[in-house]
């Protein structure tokens, strides 16, 4: 059915660079375009808090946030960003190159298309600056590098398997994926369960090059453990307790609503056929596990397939299965979903090309029309009532639409610039602070291109602020307060901090608009003289 390959270069195909391009144009322009999320403006602390690992993440996410800042000298939602985008293009590739591997370049570029469609993907992997940006793109080195070492190319015969050097690449690879994000444990326990479960490759378990990549890993996590092992291993004890300390009944709608709310964000048309495929195949190898002739006479094909669910399915049941205890935000399992792309990629490639082509092209048309209109929304506010670009008159109240906390942070920036009032009382201050870690990371993305002044937050929940500077120093000193307008709605919010400091006054205020429409407000306080630590 398929003209399979040895050598991608012989019969090297255009489209595929022209997919990657336009995708990574089509993302460069809603990143230049779309204000900076509350998260991204948090790891963008990171990329001038350099250390060996952070509080929330390991260290990648700083590396690859920075980059784009230290090469252009210049600190915007854009720049920060241009990490995310170039990796996220990697990963296609290589996401391509696996494809090919695999099974054949026809399903490696069905695969390219799927990956480059879901929404979700691009959002999370290849827009935004957060850690899933660099965990998928070595998450797909790794995958690719474990592909190589197990299988040949589809079209040729298998051969008895023999570990490789291949093995201490992937000991790094994995890793780098593990700095990235804690999630990439996952795929290290993927390839264990996939070489412990198939007799053929439980010769790995006797190869020293296992023990060499072994080696390699733990010293590829030196960044990690070192931080870790300095700070008594705070960040491994918020993530296995701290998140989840009030214990709760399990409740399998909230296993539901993790599985569904994936399928929902990685559009209906893709997501709902990517976890029928997955069920149906694991159906159907799991048997062959428990019957020793049926173990024996298990198809190359099984085994390829085998390897993508070993490295996919464990994440996405046991984040799934957390949910059933806890709130978890469906994208945390959406690395999960990366591999089996394969799998969708593959099973598209039996149907007829009509039928693929219909299938594919009317969801990413609905796909970019929901996102550029979400776009239009989110920097114009077309559904916004009132709204100078609105629709129809608009449908919502700013006061009731959550995208306006999608905030633009040049008005806070400007006005430290352009007003006396606000410049002047910079210059006096030796820190700012705010009340809530999230909010802190949007105001140092506007302040410190302007002034390199410590943020911090006083708070309960300070995370990565903790580690980065000691308040006790800015004593006797000046420091600014800087909130927003749904939090000084609550006066004990503002009371809570006037016993701090000798003097604390309002200074101004600092209007956001969106469609010609003020959508919110930065307030900003003086505190003169800090009298004691909070709290």
């Amino acid at each position: 059915m398929f003209k399979f390959s040895k050598n991608w270069s012989k019969d090297f195909d255009i489209s595929v660079v022209f997919i990657l391009i336009t995708g990574l144009l089509f993302r460069g322009a809603i990143a230049y375009w779309i204000a900076p999320g509350y998260d991204e403006s948090y790891y963008y602390i990171y990329s001038h808090q350099l250390n060996w690992s952070y509080f929330d993440h390991p260290p990648m996410v700083a590396l690859s946030t920075g980059l784009g800042t230290w090469l252009t000298g210049i600190a915007n939602q854009f720049t920060i960003r241009w990490g995310a985008l170039l990796l996220y293009t990697g990963s296609l590739w290589l996401l391509y190159l696996t494809g090919k591997r695999l099974f054949n370049p026809d399903v490696a570029k069905l695969t390219l298309i799927i990956a480059s469609i879901i929404p979700v993907f691009g959002i999370v992997f290849g827009i935004f600056t957060l850690p899933d940006a660099p965990l998928i793109f070595f998450w797909s080195a790794s995958f690719y590098c474990a592909v190589c070492e197990f299988f040949n190319y589809a079209d040729t015969p298998p051969h008895p398997y023999r570990p490789t050097y291949r093995l201490a690449i992937l000991g790094i690879l994995v890793g780098l994926t593990c700095l990235s994000k804690y999630h990439g444990f996952f795929i290290g326990l993927g390839f264990v369960i996939f070489c412990l479960t198939i007799p053929q490759y439980r010769a790995v378990f006797r190869s020293s090059w296992l023990w060499l990549g072994l080696g390699l890993f733990i010293i590829t996590l030196f960044p990690l453990w070192y931080w870790n092992l300095q700070h008594d291993w705070v960040s491994f004890g918020f993530h296995l307790s701290k998140r989840f300390q009030t214990p709760k009944s399990f409740n399998i709608l909230g296993v539901l609503g993790v599985l569904l709310g994936n399928i929902l964000i990685m559009f209906p048309t893709l997501g709902l056929p990517m976890v029928w495929l997955m069920a149906k195949n694991l159906r159907q190898q799991i048997p062959t596990f428990f019957s020793r002739k049926a173990l024996i006479d298990r198809s190359d094909l099984e085994n390829r397939q085998w390897l993508i669910l070993c490295v996919s399915v464990p994440l996405i049941v046991g984040f799934s299965l957390v949910g059933g205890y806890y709130f978890v935000t469906p994208t945390w399992a959406v690395p999960g979903f990366w591999t089996p792309t394969l799998l969708l990629g593959y099973w598209m490639g039996q149907k007829s090309k009509r039928w693929t082509y219909k299938w594919l092209k009317y969801s990413g048309i609905t796909i970019v029309t929901l996102l550029l209109l979400t776009l239009l929304h989110l920097n114009l506010g077309i559904f916004q009532k009132p709204s100078q670009y609105g629709i129809f008159g608009g449908i919502i109240s700013p006061r009731y639409d959550p995208s306006t906390e999608v905030l633009d942070i040049t008005p806070l920036q400007q006005a430290f610039v352009d007003s006396p009032v606000f410049s002047e009382a910079l210059a006096n201050s030796q820190f700012i602070f705010t009340h809530l870690y999230f909010l802190g990371g949007l105001i140092d993305l506007a302040i410190h291109p302007l002034k390199p002044i410590p943020v911090y937050c006083f708070c309960r929940d300070p995370r990565g602020f903790a580690f980065w500077y000691e308040p006790k120093e800015w004593l006797g000193k000046n420091g600014l307060f800087i909130t927003n307008k749904r939090f000084v709605e609550s006066p004990e919010v503002i009371d809570r901090y006037r016993p701090y400091f000798q003097e604390f006054q309002k200074i101004g205020e600092i209007p956001i608009k969106r469609g010609g429409v003020v959508t919110n407000i930065f307030y900003v306080y003086q505190g003169r003289n800090f009298l004691k630590v909070y709290p």
